[in-house]
């Protein structure tokens, strides 16, 4: 029955606890933060349909699994919105953030947005051995559209504190899902694979995680409605990295990671072929002394070297961070500050530095609520296709600049067989030398970023939810809805006081689960109101999901059979306008365990 519960909760996203029982994010400056929402991995689901639970999280989806994905916090942007995986950031300096569909999803065991540092979190799962040397899975999912997703990982444990496991998997998608007029959604195919090797290990006082991955994928980029292509792109990915935690005595203790990276994309067009080749080295490193039981001190020095060469242009950028921070820890009061310097240069280029200072409170006012609030100032660097893209780029522009406050209410109390959890939010952003594109002076015809943008967000999300276990039978429900008012502040600008583009106004998700004996059914359903594009306002759209799962033992071996119906109710939307998403579509499969 244990199993059934753990696997069905990760089909159907429930599987790693809410934020009010997260595990502490400790961000790279040293700071321990408590705006956290942790989000269970559904091997059913992709990484765009997890994240859009999110209230303050805008997700770009251009389209079925083949589509490119990004992700923005709280209305700053995606180049704003740091991706990191198993503690290493993933950086990309030619558009500021990687596609998500790089990521090897199905290896994951949660993710994690900080709402304090602007970033998304994306944690491999662990092993687990179940009282054996060896464990392995075998999976196999298909679906419509001729959809097919081979996955397999073994892990080895070497030992009482040393594990080894190697996974690999795949899609294969011809992607050509029917529109709504009856026509095809075609040069949507996607062929990709992914592979990865993880060690772990735990250490005297301290844990090492080493990870090497590669992703290749072949896909169609089908263009817009109103501008279909026959364009191909091809991504190749490949990076190695490890993340060192130590504690020397009761005073010191070490946060030490690296990493080394090189990414290629192609992209063919009628146009021309064009290849982009980002190589990235990283070094970075927290050092935080314990002065007195309930006083810490850290010290942050990180540095990184990024390289592009393309056949439009090329660069070399270093960077630099220095941080200190304190944090008190008393009996109902926590308290986090931190101070950071950020320097980067770009090689015959310009410099730009930055002051960032940061503090996170907690309070606890009874058992089981806490108040909590957050401001940090954030800086986000211009990328290289802003700076130097032939015939586009700026090399005069400055960083944005961003200001970030928070103040909420967390509740967590466990009666019995209930564990009821409730969250409620208000936050704060402000962003000046905002990175548009605008008419130039010279030339009203010819268009180029520069630092005239402002953009203010306010909003609420508010979350409640709860978990049951009784005998055989256990329950979750979480629901939660976001308001997000995100305008356009720019001066003289035609979408002034407008919602930014894409970024609902309301937003509302529900979850629920119920199993017995092996049996498991769930369902969500994702609300989206209030966006605008270019044009003006853009249709609401509301989604339906519906999951079921049957487990059971073969010998030693854990069967798991299970379906899934994605827009149960056929809705017809773009997240990304003339980009549109599938209608209702169906997977199923079944995993083995041992």
């Amino acid at each position: 029955m244990l199993f059934s519960f753990i696997l069905s909760a990760s089909l159907l996203g429930a599987a790693v606890p809410d934020s009010l029982e997260a595990s502490k994010v400790v961000a790279d400056r040293g700071l321990v933060v408590s705006r956290t929402d942790t989000l269970g991995v559904n091997p059913l689901q992709d990484v765009s349909s997890t994240l859009q639970q999110l209230p303050g999280l805008y997700v770009g989806d251009y389209g079925s699994l083949a589509g490119l994905k990004s992700v923005s916090l709280r209305g700053l942007g995606s180049a704003h919105t740091a991706i990191y995986v198993d503690g290493v950031r993933v950086g990309n300096i030619q558009s500021g953030q990687a596609d998500l569909g790089m990521l090897d999803f199905p290896s994951l065991g949660s993710i994690v947005a900080d709402y304090a540092q602007n970033s998304l979190h994306f944690l491999t799962a662990r092993p687990v051995f179940r009282g054996r040397p060896v464990a392995g899975e075998v999976r196999l999912v298909a679906g419509s559209f001729g959809t097919w997703q081979p996955y397999g990982r073994f892990s080895f444990k070497l030992g009482e504190r040393w594990s080894l496991s190697a996974n690999a998997g795949g899609v294969v998608t011809k992607g050509h899902f029917p529109l709504e007029d009856g026509s095809l959604r075609e040069n949507n195919d996607l062929k990709q694979i992914r592979g990865g090797v993880d060690l772990f290990g735990l250490l005297d006082d301290g844990d090492f995680h080493a990870k090497a991955y590669y992703n290749g994928a072949d896909r169609g980029t089908p263009g817009s409605l109103s501008w279909p292509s026959t364009d191909r792109q091809k991504d190749r990915n490949a990076f190695g990295q490890f993340l060192l935690r130590k504690a020397f005595g009761n005073v010191y203790s070490l946060h030490l990671s690296g990493k080394t990276s090189f990414d290629r994309l192609q992209y063919l067009s009628e146009w021309g072929n064009d290849i982009y080749e980002q190589t990235e080295v990283q070094l970075n490193s927290v050092h935080r002394f314990r002065l007195k039981p309930w006083w810490e001190v850290s010290l942050t020095a990180d540095a990184a070297l990024d390289g592009l060469s393309s056949t439009q242009y090329n660069g070399v950028r270093l960077s630099a961070l220095g941080a200190v921070a304190t944090a008190f820890r008393l009996a109902r009061f926590q308290a986090d500050a931190a101070l950071e310097y950020a320097g980067v240069k770009d090689v015959h280029g310009a410099f730009w530095g930055s002051l960032s200072p940061s503090l996170d409170l907690r309070l606890k006012l009874v058992e089981g609520l806490d108040l909590v609030a957050f401001g940090r100032r954030a800086y986000r660097t211009p990328t290289f296709n802003e700076l130097y893209y032939p015939g586009y780029g700026n090399p005069a522009l400055k960083p944005e600049d961003a200001w970030l406050a928070d103040a909420g209410l967390d509740f967590c109390r466990k009666l019995g067989a209930w564990t009821l959890k409730a969250r409620a939010d208000g936050y704060y952003n402000y962003l000046t030398n905002k990175i548009i594109s605008a008419p130039s002076v010279g030339d009203p015809n010819i268009w180029l970023p520069f630092n005239v943008g402002k953009v203010q967000a306010l909003g609420a999300d508010i979350m409640a939810g709860f978990d049951f276990s009784r005998g055989h039978w256990t329950a979750s429900f979480t629901g939660r809805y976001g308001w997000q008012k995100a305008v356009d502040k720019t001066p003289d600008s035609y979408t002034f006081d407008r919602q930014i583009p894409y970024v609902a106004r309301h937003t509302a998700f529900l979850q629920g689960s119920l199993a017995y004996r092996g049996w498991t059914l769930g369902a969500r359903w994702n609300l989206k109101a209030g966006r605008v594009d270019g044009s003006g306002n853009m249709p609401d759209w509301n989604t339906l999901d519906v999951n079921f799962l049957k487990d059971f033992h073969l010998g030693s071996t854990l069967i798991g059979v299970f379906v899934s119906a994605r827009n149960l109710l056929n809705k017809r939307y773009d997240i990304v306008s003339g980009y549109p998403m599938p209608g209702r579509n169906f997977t199923g499969g079944a995993s083995f365990r041992f």
